[in-house]
């Protein structure tokens, strides 16, 4: 048995074993993938920021997805090309919570914002004369802190549990720490750990539902004009695009990690169990960025405006 309190534990995380052979090919990949993630979401922020016409509840919504993105995917990127280049795949006890805090935390907030959103949605397109007494820049404001402050307690009452468990192994079968493969790795009695993980699915799951629920209302709402048909097409449909590639992604790693078997290609599993800290980050700044058109228009205003002060600078 291990104690937790000497604050010597280190784990050894497994999911990087088969990518040694090519692992300068993987860290060059992911260092491309990385910083190409913080570009456009970094990009996206400051656009928004910066163009008070953006300035609207919707915006503001999606610029606190992008914000999440980053504050994602910088809590499991570094470490893992730091473990490739360097080839020590291990993680301090301490360093181990840190990372399911970030990891989690950002997984949480991700699925919070978005129902958020459907809220925001579903009273822009079947509400539009009430919209602005409804979704007050107070309103909004609130809205933006209850979402972290719920994700904050969700996350810190999991990682609490589990830092009161004694450990009997350190090999956790993923390239990050996981909070149910730390879990496993446990001495002891983990029925309170699984049974708060059940309370977060079922917490999150009806999330989904409101969601789902929402998106029912404004489609059948949008079919009455084409009016509000090319707005849905426009705000809606990249918000339920990115729902359903998270949902799918965090669903597939949650099912995963509690029933999942460890067959075939370590590599794969590990890249399929990090789709939904890869992808959203990176995806979500695309779709918002092309399909919303305030935002496109706003961002290749700003970017010819510069490129015309720089071309009168030098030229």
């Amino acid at each position: 048995m291990m104690d937790n309190s000497s604050g010597e534990i280190m784990f050894v995380l497994q999911g990087l074993n088969d990518t040694r052979t090519n692992k300068q090919i993987y860290f060059a990949f992911g260092l491309l993938i990385y910083l190409l993630t913080l570009f456009i979401n970094f990009t996206l922020v400051i656009t928004i920021a910066l163009d008070k016409m953006l300035h609207e509840p919707m915006y503001l919504f999606v610029c606190n997805l992008f914000v999440n993105g980053i504050y994602g995917a910088s809590g499991v990127y570094p470490k893992i090309l730091a473990d490739l280049i360097l080839d020590s795949p291990v993680i301090s006890y301490t360093g181990c919570m840190t990372q399911i805090f970030i990891i989690y935390s950002y997984g949480f907030c991700e699925f919070t914002c978005l129902t958020v959103m459907a809220y925001d949605r579903y009273t822009a397109i079947c509400k539009p004369l009430e919209y602005r007494s409804i979704i007050t820049n107070q309103k909004v404001a609130k809205l933006l802190v209850c979402t972290w402050l719920y994700t904050l307690l969700e996350t810190l009452l999991g990682v609490g549990l589990t830092t009161r468990l004694p450990f009997c192994g350190n090999n956790i079968d993923k390239p990050y720490c996981s909070n149910w493969e730390v879990v496993k790795l446990s001495c002891t009695d983990v029925t309170v750990n699984n049974l708060y993980g059940y309370i977060l699915i079922l917490s999150h799951f009806f999330q989904a539902v409101l969601i789902i629920v929402s998106y029912v209302h404004i489609i059948r709402a949008s079919l009455r004009s084409k009016t509000q048909w090319i707005k849905f097409v426009q705000t809606c449909l990249p918000h339920l695009i990115t729902f359903m590639n998270f949902t799918i992604s965090m669903l597939f790693d949650a099912m995963y990690s509690r029933y999942g078997k460890n067959e075939g290609s370590q590599a794969v599993r590990s890249i399929l169990r990090m789709e939904f800290l890869i992808v959203p980050p990176l995806l979500n700044p695309l779709i918002y960025g092309m399909k919303v058109t305030q935002i496109r228009h706003s961002f290749l205003k700003m970017y010819s405006y510069k490129s015309k002060a720089l071309r009168q600078r030098y030229y």
